[in-house]
Order: structure tokens, then C-alpha cells, then sequence
């Protein structure tokens, strides 16, 4: 659990999410396709969910749509915007991946070395964990979100600026979940200690190479590592479902490497993109990235591979991943090359206090599954 503001709004304004404001945009085609009407109707499911507001982007080839459901600011009753910057979570995970494969192609680390090589002493067992373990969840390390005092801490202090090795200490002073390379469980904590690889083999802040090996090139405008709990530029606000409250404002240092990213559909779906497009990481390395372990706590039929999801759909194999922060769900899904593509963001999860932190309401989820279909299938 990764807890933000809690700032409480009245519950009647959910009432307001019932009510959508729908717009929908196609580039690179003359008009509106006959999917568009049935994508923005899937789209409308889950606000009527219950969820505030919702964007989605679909491509296809050169055809781009993006459409919006609901409400990106309940109390202004401002309508969501398709450039809206979300809290995109675990989507981070694919970036700092991507930076990791960049070093191993520049000869700067390898994906055997151990992290006792780079940080002696960080973490148990660091003489057997391998980065390629880090980035497949492999590594055994626990995850810190589980301890309980942690959660506790943050909640009552959520603008608290958290180093990172604070944070691994909390997951290191739980046993090991198996040993090194013997089982698959998700764990932040891998990528906690992945931010701190690349920082060290760089000299520079991981923000920053991100934005050097990335975000620059790419011409990622929307996307930032921030440092502070304000998402700056437009903006989704991030809302608890149960009970109903305002938590956009938080500390991006509890998710950090695993999970602190901001940015809007576009981007993520560029970032996509050029990345199963073969245009960050050499070719030889990307098939690695797309190298799977079974991830059976994901779903049947899931792998992982290094900062990658690898999703069974109807119509294929999708891969890409998602992400959730207090107040935000975000998919991002791609065929292989990444020439079909589907993102949506939803401002919305359930509460620090029941279940459901960082999901959907179940209505509003099977909407995103079938969202995800429409788009995905020829």
C-alpha cells in the first residue's frame, strides 16, 4: 500500500461520475470509424461504475483515437481531457528497465552481476541476486508495502520524503519470500534497489538519466520522476472510492523506481511504441526484455519479463504493462511490434482502509477488459 493526502470531499459527489462528459478525437484518418461509437460507450461503462473520469487511446497503424469519460476534478466538475497527466505506477518499471538495458548495451553492467557488486551490503543474499532478478521479480526480496508499520507510518505522514535505502532496510528486515531465481513474486523492492544500480553505475540521479535516455529523445513532454507531491501541468485528480476522497497530493518517495511516474496517454503510448519498435534498446536485448517467467499471482497465462507484461488476450499475446497509485489505474497495452496499441487511465481506487487499494470497482474493470478486446482485435 503506497498512501497519499488524504483529503476528504463530500461522498455525494460521486453522484457526479454517473453523469458522463464524453469527446473523442481520431488522427491520421478522415473521420470517425464505425469502432470508435462502441469504444466510447465501453469507455462511458466505466465511469458509470462508479469511477470519476477515464481516457483511453487506441491505435491502430497510423490511426491514433483518444477518448474521455467523466470527470477529471470532481469538486470544479471539470470534464477529463485526453492530455491530462495521471500517476501511471508500475509503468514506471518498464522505464527503468529500459535505462538497465541501455547499460548492458553500453558495457556498463551486465545482467548476471550480482548486486553485492554494486552495493555491497544492501540487501541479503546480495553475492546471489542477479539484476536480471531485480527486473523479473525473481530476487525473493519481500515487498515492502506488506509491512504493516510501513503503511501505518506513511498514511499518518503522507508528505514524508523517504530515502530509498529506508525503504529496502524495511524490506530487508523481513526473511527473504524464497531464494534467489527459486519462485516469481512481485516485489517493489526490486526496483528500489534497481534505481539505486543505476545511480551508481551512472554518478547521476535516476530522474535524470530517465530523462536523458528517454523522456528527451522521445520528445516526452508529459512524463516526469518527480521529486515533489504536486503533479505539476494539467492534470487528473486522484480519488479513494471508499470513503470518497480527494488523494492526488502525495509523496512520490514510496514509489520512487517502482512506481513514481506522471504522464498522459500520448506519452505512454510513444514510450510503447519506440520500445517494442526497437528504437531504445538494441534488438537482441528487447527479445531478452521479452524473455518471460510464469506470473501466476497476474493472472493465467501471464508472464514477466524485464520490466515487461506479457498479457493472453483473445486475439493475441499483448504486452505492456500497468500500474496503479492511490487514486490512479493505468493499463498500457501493445501488440508485439507495438503497432496496435490501447492505454486507459482511470482516477480512481478503492481506500487505504478495505480491499481493493489499487484496483477498479469490478464493473468498472471488466469495461477496461472489454475496452482492451474491442481495441485489440482486428
Amino acid at each position: 500500500m503506497i498512501p497519499t493526502r488524504n483529503i476528504a470531499m463530500p461522498l455525494a459527489l460521486l453522484a457526479l461520475a454517473a453523469a458522463p462528459c464524453a469527446a473523442a478525437s481520431a488522427a491520421g484518418d478522415q473521420g470517425r470509424h464505425p469502432r470508435d461509437a462502441e469504444l466510447q460507450r465501453t469507455l462511458d461503462r466505466v465511469v458509470a461504475a462508479g469511477v470519476p473520469g477515464a481516457v483511453a487511446l487506441v491505435r491502430a497503424g497510423g490511426r491514433t483515437t483518444r477518448l474521455t469519460a467523466g470527470y477529471g476534478a470532481l469538486r470544479s466538475k471539470r470534464p477529463m481531457r485526453a492530455g491530462d497527466r495521471f500517476r501511471v505506477g508500475s509503468i514506471t518499471k518498464s522505464f527503468v528497465a529500459t535505462v538497465v538495458l541501455q547499460l548492458v548495451a553500453e558495457h556498463s553492467l551486465t545482467l548476471e552481476d550480482p548486486v553485492a557488486r554494486w552495493l555491497p551490503g544492501l540487501v541479503p543474499d546480495g553475492e546471489r541476486i542477479t539484476v536480471r532478478q531485480l527486473l523479473n521479480h525473481t530476487s525473493g526480496l519481500f515487498a515492502f508495502g506488506a509491512d504493516r508499520d510501513f503503511v501505518t507510518q506513511a498514511s499518518r505522514d503522507p508528505l514524508r520524503a523517504w530515502a530509498p535505502r529506508e525503504i529496502i532496510a524495511i524490506a530487508t528486515a523481513h526473511p527473504p519470500m524464497f531464494a534467489p531465481g527459486a519462485g516469481w513474486s512481485y516485489s517493489d523492492t526490486n526496483y528500489f534497489v534497481l534505481g539505486l544500480i543505476i545511480e551508481r553505475v551512472t554518478g547521476r540521479p535516476l530522474a535524470a538519466e530517465i530523462e536523458r535516455r528517454i523522456l528527451a529523445p522521445l520528445r516526452l513532454r508529459a512524463t516526469t520522476l518527480p521529486a515533489g507531491p504536486d503533479i505539476a501541468g494539467p492534470h487528473a485528480h486522484g480519488y479513494f472510492l471508499r470513503p470518497l476522497q480527494d488523494v492526488t497530493v502525495g509523496s512520490p518517495s514510496v514509489q520512487w523506481a517502482a512506481g513514481a511516474l506522471v504522464s498522459d496517454a500520448d506519452d505512454v503510448a510513444r514510450f510503447f511504441r519506440a520500445l517494442l519498435g526497437g528504437r531504445l534498446v538494441r534488438p537482441d536485448l528487447l527479445a531478452v526484455m521479452q524473455t518471460t517467467v510464469a506470473a501466476p499471482q497476474l493472472g493465467p497465462g501471464t508472464g514477466y519479463g524485464l520490466g515487461l507484461l506479457r498479457v493472453r488476450e483473445p486475439c493475441g499475446a499483448l504486452w505492456g504493462h500497468t500500474g496503479a497509485s492511490p487514486g490512479y489505474v493505468a493499463d498500457a497495452l501493445n501488440s508485439r511490434s507495438g503497432k496496435r496499441q490501447v492505454v486507459v487511465l482511470a482516477n480512481a481506487t478503492g481506500s487505504l482502509s478495505g480491499a481493493g487499494l489499487f484496483g477498479l470497482p469490478p464493473r468498472a474493470a471488466r469495461a477496461v477488459d472489454r475496452l482492451t478486446r474491442i481495441a485489440t482485435c482486428p
